[in-house]
């Protein structure tokens, strides 16, 4: 395999296709980098990909998403199946150092040459997180991996947008968090295709098992219920029981025909968010490079103009929306 700084567009995709680790950590560098070379490589390895199915694994902060991974790796590599993790982090610059800090207890996997961890966090990219965690699930994907999880730090916009390429959603709460309540009554309970209430042990665990239990009953037009799984992470408890539930609805998927159809609509939402970002920054430069628009948002700021007619003057000069 290539040194390091050798790899070239076609030895990297190679090495990607082999699995080599090497390769998968610097295909995921380049694409967090932006660097135009992941563009090339990603656009090589697509054709081979829509393998692996990706699990996306969210929830507040401190209810132990990262243990609760851990254990289902554990599980689903005593099915000899192949994993790739990718450990989001929106709010954090130091994307390697959330994976020796709150992801610790990933470590146990790191030896393991059929596992492959990595840590994201926003570098700045044009895109947005949401199209280096697609790029980089492209490439875990095209490498083999019979599955990747997607681990996101909280439940805000960003994550939803990242964990919107999941085949199956996971949505970890824990009793006595009242972050875990603000998440039930934000609407987060559309997100889940799962639930794990972790720390199973916790007096009130069966409290908001019930709440949990009440809030999904009002949905009444979803054909997938969302099952509730209490769970404890650090002793690996019930973890064999959410990952069943977790087959259960890619099995629902597939028997329904609707995996393909969700990866489709996931696939079309992430080329417009992708889009939406990078129209977004073309705009905002444009704005901050041209003296008549930055006058357009003074008038605006200045309430000699409204909004409106900036959006259009802008969308004209930059687009050349005539009927914007």
């Amino acid at each position: 395999m290539a040194a390091r700084r050798d790899f070239t567009r076609e030895s990297l995709a190679a090495g990607v296709r082999a699995g080599d680790r090497r390769a998968l950590a610097r295909a995921i560098t380049l694409v967090e980098n932006s660097d135009p070379l992941a563009y090339e490589v990603v656009r090589d390895l697509y054709p081979e990909t829509g393998r692996a199915y990706a699990i996306g694994i969210t929830g507040p902060p401190g209810v132990g998403k990262s243990s609760l991974i851990s254990a289902l790796v554990r599980h689903v590599r005593d099915q000899d199946r192949t994993v790739g993790v990718i450990s989001v982090d929106p709010s954090s610059p130091f994307t390697q150092g959330a994976l020796l800090g709150d992801r610790i207890r990933l470590t146990d996997h790191f030896l393991d040459p059929e596992v492959f961890i990595r840590s994201m966090g926003t570098r700045g990219h044009l895109g947005g997180l949401a199209e280096a965690t697609l790029q980089a699930l492209l490439v875990l994907d095209a490498g083999g991996k019979d599955l990747v999880f997607l681990e996101t730090v909280g439940t805000g916009q960003g994550e939803v947008e990242v964990i919107g390429i999941a085949d199956t959603v996971v949505l970890v709460l824990m009793p006595g968090s009242g972050d875990s309540i603000q998440a039930l009554k934000a609407g987060i309970m559309e997100i889940p295709d799962v639930i794990a209430i972790n720390k199973m042990d916790h007096p009130a665990a069966k409290t908001m098992l019930n709440e949990v239990r009440s809030v999904l009953s009002l949905d009444k037009e979803r054909a997938w219920k969302p099952p509730i799984v209490l769970t404890e992470a650090m002793r690996a408890e019930h973890v064999p029981e959410l990952w069943e539930q977790v087959e259960a609805h890619r099995a629902f998927l597939e028997s329904e025909g609707l995996l393909e159809e969700q990866r489709r609509k996931n696939l079309a939402g992430e080329v417009f968010a992708v889009a939406s970002a990078r129209a977004k920054a073309y705009l905002e430069r444009a704005v901050a490079d041209d003296p008549e628009l930055r006058r357009l948002l003074d008038e605006v700021q200045s309430r000699a103009l409204d909004p409106l007619t900036a959006v259009r003057e802008i969308l004209r000069k930059v687009f050349k929306l005539s009927g914007a």
